[in-house]
């Protein structure tokens, strides 16, 4: 239960569902674990009970979007750990982009936490990675394998992170640091949820109605747990992985063979 006991972890939106799943992974592998997100006080509350059980976490305030803001977070974790060994850019939001709308300003702002925040975090972070043994997980999804009407800038940004995925994994490969992407289907999570009503109304049904229809394309006829994402994510950081990099992994009940 100690694979990771004195790496240090970086894990962004962070203050739930599967960011917060992968946190308390790397906890309960006795990790050390920076907790980003935009509000503190989730963070707070949850590096708290972590501390009180004898694990170390650390609550920093992050705006991926925002280089100034992540400058701070990654010098706050310099000035505590010092050094970084894995990140996990998990921050993400989603939402519909319908031609057909005015979604200029959600498509941007999907693009910028999706994709540029990914690139804002990473390249602050790999100043504190050692060489060697770094590990970068990147979040997809299998909407960056294939395309939903509606949802054009959430597609954009996953497949994006697929391609910046398997770029810095060959830039990054000369310092022995691996880079992988996960790619969830449906997931137990209040993004799923949001998801779910979002289209159930642009389809003019019942979200309840949706849900089963969504269930119904996945072949194992049900949503991932966050959990199976986080063990996932560390098997990807861990050493029986030192040679896996470039990848993107589907986990999602068979949905992308649907």
């Amino acid at each position: 239960m100690n694979r990771f006991a004195e790496k240090v972890v970086l894990v962004t939106g962070a203050s739930r569902g599967i960011g917060r799943a992968i946190a308390e992974a790397y906890l309960e592998e006795g990790a050390k674990v920076a907790l980003c997100a935009r509000t503190v006080a989730e963070l707070e509350s949850l590096a708290d009970a972590w501390n009180q059980k004898g694990r170390r976490s650390l609550a920093l305030v992050c705006d991926v979007t925002s280089k100034e803001s992540v400058a701070r977070a990654i010098g706050e974790l310099e000035s505590s750990w010092g050094k970084l060994h894995i990140l996990v850019n998990n921050a993400g939001i989603s939402g519909r982009t319908p031609l057909t709308e005015d979604s200029s300003e959600l498509w941007q702002q999907i693009l910028d936490v999706n994709l540029t925040g990914s690139f804002n975090v990473t390249r602050a972070a790999l100043e504190l990675m050692s060489s060697g043994d770094g590990r970068i997980v990147n979040m997809s999804s299998v909407l960056g394998r294939f395309g939903v009407p509606g949802y054009t800038a959430y597609c954009t940004s996953k497949h994006g992170i697929i391609g910046f995925t398997r770029a810095l994994a060959l830039e990054l490969a000369p310092r022995g640091i691996t880079v992988n992407a996960i790619c969830p289907g449906w997931v137990k999570t209040n993004m799923a949820d949001k998801g779910i009503s979002e289209t159930a109304e642009a389809l003019g049904m019942s979200a309840e109605a949706f849900r089963e229809q969504a269930i119904e394309g996945v072949p194992l006829k049900r949503f991932i747990d966050p959990p199976e994402i986080a063990k996932l994510a560390l098997y990807l950081t861990s050493e029986e992985a030192s040679a896996v990099t470039g990848q993107a992994y589907n986990i999602c009940g068979g949905q992308v063979m649907n």
